[in-house]
């Protein structure tokens, strides 16, 4: 027989239950769909397969005579860790289901079997499979990059961001990183120190969005003992604290326009003066700052100096928008969904088609960190051991999906108000809650506040009065 080279060849795939009625009802479904599957009874024919054999992926029961399929997975586990395993059981229960995410098991679905979503759970764990391989690859060849692509994903834009960031990490270059919220310019930061010459140094970075005007400098630069009122010992800024390291800037739009002068002179004269000092202090430092606006505008507003913007941008980095690289949204989503499953102490079966198809959907205007916070929240609303659906996504008014792209379930409206306005006006009223609570955790410190609740200082001032909380 004449193989065709274009014709990619069949997956294969082992199923591992003792009830041999359910194995060849199953096997046939998977051989219809174009699997190439192989039967075994037990975990001992199990084991006894893997020692000669490496298939693409593994369904195994929970429940067979012997050892129970936990067992088994974990035995798998240690052998081969990137083979995924979707366990299969009619017994399940949630600590039962958060023991096999641990151990690396990648989905857990009940018995009856639903055709149609056993063989969409399959596709999504060996296109998972296949992005980890991938990954594996590029990090044997690149090293750190890969890191980049585990938290971001691997489309095309990513790749390229990616590449400038190997091609300028170890250089001198200051480094202004461009990006919308919640796009990862802070994990791209640590990326570009992780591959510098820098990388032994320290990390250090700082939100100049979250720090009030009035200490911004002592922050920066630090203090004598006795430079002010209550500067009872001297003090270390963060040019100090990052010496021989990386100092990340970030919101670097937000520093005062009297403090940009002497920022501009500690990166070109590599040395900084204390508040209260007479003599300077050589730091070694590399900057790399981060705008979620570009600073052109600032620049011609006359609120950011030009000569430290031209200083800063001796590289720049556009980091590509979540709206923008919607291929990354399956693997992404699935990432956080594993993350949260663990947190919450609770299991749930993937995302429906619907699900997935509106997740691709939406505008994301918060990018990554918004994906993140949707899943989170989709996983608690979600029930145990079912699929995340359309009712479980949380989205804000501008994050909702184009209706031409995917159908959406509305609840009643018995005041015939647009959906988008009930959307905002709930997603108002959540804030409002989160912020209060926040603040008052935070013992009224306005800062921490702003730090715990990912969002810059004049951010938070400015929801405060929007919301008007006092």
């Amino acid at each position: 027989m004449r193989i065709d080279q274009n014709q990619p060849m069949p997956r294969n795939i082992l199923m591992v239950d003792d009830d041999c009625d359910f194995r060849w009802a199953v096997s046939n479904v998977l051989t219809a769909a174009g699997y190439c599957v192989h039967q075994v009874k037990d975990g001992n024919e199990c084991m006894e397969f893997l020692e000669k054999n490496i298939p693409d992926l593994i369904l195994l029961d929970f429940r067979m005579p012997g050892k129970d399929g936990l067992c088994i997975a974990e035995q798998i586990k240690k052998k081969m860790q990137a083979v995924p395993i979707v366990m299969i059981t009619a017994h399940a229960n949630i600590k039962n289901a958060v023991d096999a995410i641990k151990i690396g098991v990648y989905d857990y679905v009940r018995k009856p079997i639903d055709n149609n979503d056993l063989l969409f759970t399959i596709q999504r764990a060996l296109e998972t499979q296949d992005l980890m391989q991938e990954v594996t690859r590029l990090r044997k060849v690149l090293g750190e990059r890969a890191t980049l692509y585990e938290r971001m994903g691997s489309s095309d834009s990513i790749k390229k961001m990616v590449q400038l960031v190997e091609k300028v990490a170890p250089t001198p270059l200051t480094v202004l990183i461009q990006g919308e919220s919640g796009t990862g310019k802070e994990l791209v930061a640590r990326a570009i120190h992780d591959m510098s010459y820098e990388k032994d140094g320290p990390f250090v970075a700082v939100d100049c969005g979250a720090i009030p005007e009035t200490l911004i400098e002592s922050e920066l630069f630090g203090f004598q003992k006795g430079a002010f009122t209550g500067a009872h010992a001297d003090k270390s800024g963060y040019f100090e604290l990052a010496s021989g390291g990386t100092l990340f800037l970030d919101e670097v739009g937000n520093l005062p326009y009297p403090s940009q002068q002497k920022i501009l002179r500690a990166m070109q004269e590599r040395q900084i003066l204390r508040l209260g000092a007479k003599k300077a202090e050589a730091v070694h430092v590399r900057i790399i700052a981060a705008t979620n606006q570009p600073l052109e505008a600032d620049v011609g507003a006359g609120h950011f100096r030009s000569d430290l913007f031209y200083r800063l941008k001796e590289f720049i980095i556009d980091l590509p928008t979540l709206r923008n690289r919607k291929e990354d949204i399956p693997y992404l989503a699935k990432r956080f969904m594993d993350e949260a499953q663990i947190e919450l102490d609770k299991i749930c079966s993937g995302f429906s088609r619907e699900a997935l198809n509106m997740l691709i959907s939406c505008s994301w205007p918060g990018n990554v960190r918004e994906l993140r916070n949707v899943i989170r929240q989709a996983v608690l609303l979600c029930d145990a051991h079912e699929p995340i659906c359309p009712e479980h996504l949380i989205l804000t008014g501008d994050s909702t999906p184009d209706p031409d792209q995917t159908e959406m379930a509305c609840r009643v409206n018995p005041d015939n108000r647009p959906l988008k306005e009930i959307i905002r006006k709930h997603t108002e009223s959540i804030e409002k809650k989160l912020i209060t609570e926040e603040i008052e955790r935070c013992g009224g410190n306005k800062s921490e506040a702003a730090r715990e609740l990912g969002i810059d200082y004049k951010t938070l001032l400015r929801k405060m009065k929007n919301s008007q909380i006092r």
